[in-house]
């Protein structure tokens, strides 16, 4: 079963729940697919690490066939490629490899070479398997590493759980798009109901079943509990605002393994997923 855990901005508490849900599952695969910025693993502490760069294709011009006729340049929607004193220049920063201005070429002064834009690391921690997507900075997208770890987790686990990149572009979809449940991660703001209302419309696009926990509770009026009763959307669960948790989660520990009450949550937690699911 994949669960993909997202949320409508960073600092919710998305890495909080996934890390717990995993841990609280036996023989999981934990997925860290926010590329940009992978925390997880100072969670895990992953031992038997082992890396695999991801590369993707970037153009890669003869300029003895180029004859400066720029169907390239006028194809290309990202402006990756300039026609400029009788020289093409490929700017491979911005290349979103498409492979749509190789084939276009009528010269066929145009190939493909491949360019390192990351690399994937693979590890275990005690009954989880940790991997995570590390993007280079500076590059275009994060979604063929996205893709490159979907496709290597395998499966050989009752439970993998998807830690998503925050909001609702290109890299969240990629990430929910072949699973099987959806949690969403909110907090008691205003903003952050405008944050889940991004990521709620999204799971509904991809017509995913979803629900949503309640992170950093507290008494009193709660507006992200509000909209969900408004929109008739399951709550899975609340987590409170608790000092202590926030003091073991900011030192890079499991509170599911530390405190019992937290892997009753969480364990709790996952259980109505999968009956959800």
């Amino acid at each position: 079963m994949k669960i993909a855990v997202l949320s409508g901005k960073g600092g919710t508490g998305k890495t909080l729940v996934s890390v717990n849900l995993a841990f609280v599952a036996e023989h999981s695969i934990y997925i860290d697919c926010d590329v940009e910025e992978p925390n997880g693993h100072l969670f895990f502490k992953p031992k038997e690490i082992k890396n695999e760069n991801v590369s993707v294709w970037i153009p890669f011009v003869d300029g003895k066939r180029c004859n400066g006729c720029r169907t390239c340049v006028d194809f290309c929607k990202f402006n990756a490629l300039a026609y400029i004193k009788d020289h093409l220049f490929v700017f491979d920063e911005i290349c979103h490899s498409c492979g749509g201005c190789v084939l276009l070429c009528p010269q066929d002064a145009l190939s493909e070479t491949p360019k390192k834009i990351g690399e994937i690391k693979k590890g275990s921690s005690d009954h989880v398997t940790v991997i995570s997507g590390i993007l280079n900075p500076g590059e275009a997208s994060g979604v063929p590493i996205i893709q490159s770890l979907l496709s290597s987790s395998g499966e050989d686990s009752l439970y993998t759980i998807i830690d998503c990149p925050p909001g609702s572009a290109c890299v969240v979809m990629e990430s929910i798009k072949n699973t099987d449940y959806c949690v969403l991660v909110a907090e008691p703001t205003i903003f952050g109901v405008h944050n889940l209302a991004m990521v709620n419309e999204l799971v509904q696009l991809f017509n995913k079943p979803y629900g949503v926990v309640l992170n950093k509770c507290f008494e009193g009026f709660n507006p992200a509990e509000q909209f969900c009763l408004e929109n008739k959307i399951k709550i899975l669960g609340r987590i409170p605002f608790d000092h202590q948790l926030g003091t073991v989660n900011s030192d890079g520990r499991i509170a599911s393994k530390e405190i019992k009450r937290y892997k009753d949550l969480f364990t709790d937690l996952l259980l109505t997923i999968s009956e959800e699911a």
